[in-house]
């Protein structure tokens, strides 16, 4: 995968987290949570994926924490 390619994943992946705890902020109790956990689970993956090809080991441990915290999210949410 190319730098490039790296790039544009962690984007996406930054602006999925920082639009799902917009959405969190501004709606408030009427947020979808579930929808909001599997956003943010989805966006952690990607960033997951992201830390691994950089071999960053600090993001690698901060997202896979943001992917279980989101997998028991999605659990309570249910």
């Amino acid at each position: 995968m190319t730098n490039k390619s790296i790039n544009l994943l962690e984007g996406l992946g930054v602006g999925m987290r920082i639009l799902s705890f917009t959405a969190l902020s501004i709606m408030g109790k009427s947020t979808p949570f579930l929808a909001l956990w599997i956003f943010n689970t989805v966006d952690a993956i990607i960033l997951t994926y992201c830390a691994i090809i950089r071999d960053n080991k600090s993001y690698i441990i901060l997202n896979v924490f943001w992917i279980i915290v989101g997998l028991i999210g999605i659990y309570n949410s249910i």
